[in-house]
């Protein structure tokens, strides 16, 4: 039996990991005080404090209790939920092995690389010491240790090796669900790698990016590549259709030079990036708006004198979070370029590369939760308060119960969006998938980002202190996490692409929503169990139906106000059901139902809330506007 066969029989209690041993405390005897008279010395009765060694806080010493840390085990072996969902839907011994001994490595060696990802963030050296420009940006040993393991553990290559067939995605994730939080963000890169594979591979794997996509999907460590993403600039983020100011100048081989400033550059390092410019004409006019934007592959390279080829570092970003991974401002002066998109269909060809993106946000915030979750348990088997252990204290496990329940929600929330991705690259999306798959990616990448935040919030918490202070690396969780509501668009942005989707499929991806939702349902129907949360995801289905019918009969501000709310019930719903799903399968444990159960006791539908309570009306826009710049009058 091999060792991860082993550790797969039974549940790890140690982690291989050592605790701290509490020394014994001293016996203290309390005296009264007296002080010699100068020039005599104490009784030869009374011995020296010194000499007794009973002071526990002189000099160096402080004191002898030390409280022990919470212990990282192996995140694979000790999530339940993960091990259920994959026996239920990828029963395969090789991935089980596969991602058991990933496991332990995580936990045991890749864990610290990713501290030290924190602790030496890059930086960015300017010029040579004889002050030749060279904007080396500089990362630590780990980072770069970092990309071979991503390399050598198919990181990326899982998606298009399609080993597993239409659950191959569901596998790949699963690996980087256990990898990300403690890859000192590395995942980032392989977010955008992933995605740029994915907009080749929908265009064709053909010259000048053949090569490219070679390099993307390999698991050769020596040719792995990674892909930046630069699409930010100056006058917009998410609104790149009028925020977009580079120019790409079409030269006589084909190729062309691409001027302009890109103002937010996510692992810069990369050795290759995607981006979106404006071609010029003969006269060197460009078609502004969506309509002038193509998209264009550039390899990074330095030439013989060690300058990058047409680009020139000018800053790295000082960021909240994420400071393990290089962010940069960069100016394009030349850098050679060609157009893979046709003319002017840059914003559509990258279609396919922020679906990818925006799931592998989501593996990151259900992955997050999911780490402090299992930090913040194992820690409350550890600390004592008040006389017993933090997780004899029931209002502190009702606090992790409910986090929980959170983290449960996300993850088979984003999982099953993994699954109906690896439906549609296998070919065998039904219409429905296809459907469900274009309304759930904005909706998972927006939910998940906010619950990341309030979880990790509330599981440093969990820790008292020692969930403030940087040493301990839990900080790190919160910043990191405050990203994700943030990158690929923001709540509010996703909230509109939702309303998007269902405007331009003309409904159709809602009665998909309703067709499936309906049909998880169904197959709880015997599990009396179940019943009460049943009844809720029921009722907040005909609530949200209610909802739909009334919208699509007032003007369209109305629905741009309910945008938030409406994404946050479709979650909500969706979740539920899954939930419900998951703990209605024959092997599901006690813990499936109680989490079900505790999901639906929430207000499923809150655009329905709302809506009763007018707030959705066209009067409150200015009423909004009013109070938030409500300001003293002058007098």
């Amino acid at each position: 039996m091999s060792v991860c066969s082993a550790l797969l029989s039974r549940r790890v209690t140690g982690g291989g990991c050592r605790s701290l041993c509490a020394v014994p405390p001293s016996l203290i005897h309390i005296r009264s005080a007296r002080l010699a008279e100068p020039g005599t010395r104490r009784s030869e009765e009374e011995p020296l404090w010194e000499e007794t060694g009973n002071l526990p806080f002189s000099r160096a010493k402080i004191g002898s209790f030390i409280q022990e840390r919470p212990v990282l085990k192996n995140p694979f072996l000790e999530d339940a939920l993960l091990r259920g969902y994959l026996r239920r839907h990828l029963p395969h011994e090789a991935a089980f092995s596969d991602l058991c001994a990933f496991g332990e490595r995580v936990a045991n060696e890749v864990d610290e690389w990713g501290r030290e990802c924190e602790i030496t963030p890059p930086r960015l050296v300017h010029f040579d010491p004889w002050g030749r420009r060279v904007d080396h940006i500089v990362t630590s040993s780990a980072w770069k240790r970092m990309k071979d393991l991503s390399a050598q553990e198919g990181l990326v290559a899982i998606g298009y090796e399609r080993s597993f067939g239409e659950w191959s995605r569901v596998y790949q994730m699963s690996k980087l669900y256990i990898f990300s939080p403690s890859s000192g963000l590395y995942t980032c890169p392989l977010a955008m790698t992933d995605g740029a594979a994915k907009v080749i591979q929908s265009i064709g794997v053909s010259w000048p990016v053949d090569e490219a996509y070679s390099r993307l999907t390999t698991r050769q460590p020596e040719r792995f590549w990674t892909s930046g993403q630069w699409m930010t600039e100056r006058q917009g983020g998410s609104d790149v259709g009028s925020g977009t100011e580079t120019v790409a100048a079409p030269q006589a081989d084909g190729s062309y030079k691409l001027h302009g400033f890109k103002w937010f550059t996510s692992a810069t390092d990369a050795d290759m990036t995607l981006t979106l410019a404006r071609e010029q004409d003969r006269s060197g006019a460009t078609t502004p708006g969506s309509r002038g934007l193509s998209l264009f592959y550039a390899e990074v390279s330095r030439g013989e004198d060690g300058r990058l080829k047409g680009i020139e570092v000018q800053r790295l970003k000082d960021k909240l979070g994420t400071r393990q991974m290089p962010t940069a401002e960069l100016l394009l002066d030349g850098l050679q370029a060609h157009r893979i998109s046709e003319e002017g269909r840059g914003v559509a060809s990258i279609a396919n590369m922020l679906t990818i993106t925006r799931i592998h946000n989501s593996i990151s915030a259900a992955a997050a939760m999911r780490r402090v979750v299992q930090l913040a348990g194992d820690y409350a088997t550890r600390r004592t308060a008040f006389g017993k252990l933090l997780k004899d204290h029931p209002l502190h496990m009702q606090t992790l119960a409910r986090m929980e329940v959170e983290t449960r929600g996300a993850f088979l929330l984003v999982m099953d969006v993994c699954r109906l991705l690896g439906r549609e690259e296998s070919g065998v999306a039904t219409e429905l998938d296809a459907h469900l798959l274009r309304l759930l990616t904005p909706v998972v990448k927006l939910y998940t980002g906010k619950q990341a935040v309030a979880v990790v919030s509330e599981g440093l918490e969990s820790f008292g202190g020692q969930g403030y202070i940087e040493d301990t690396g839990l900080p790190g969780l919160l910043r990191d996490a405050q990203v994700l509501s943030i990158w690929e668009g923001t709540t509010n942005v996703l909230s509109l692409d939702v309303l998007r989707c269902v405007a331009r499929s003309s409904g159709m991806v809602l009665h998909a929503f309703f067709t499936h939702a309906k049909s998880l349902l169904a197959g709880a129907s015997n599990v009396s169990s179940l019943s009460p949360a049943v009844t809720a995801v029921d009722a907040a289905l005909s609530e949200l139906k209610d909802f739909v019918q009334v919208a699509a009969t007032r003007e369209p501000g109305y629905l741009e106000l309910a945008a938030r709310d409406l994404a946050f019930s479709l979650a909500r719903i969706y979740t539920g059901a899954l939930l419900i799903d998951h703990a209605s399968w024959k092997e599901a444990s006690s813990s499936d139902t109680y989490a079900a159960l505790r999901w639906c006791e929430q207000d499923l539908c809150p655009v329905a809330t709302q809506q009763a309570r007018g707030c959705y009306d066209p009067s409150t826009a200015p009423l909004d506007a009013a109070l938030v710049y409500d300001r003293p009058t002058q007098g």
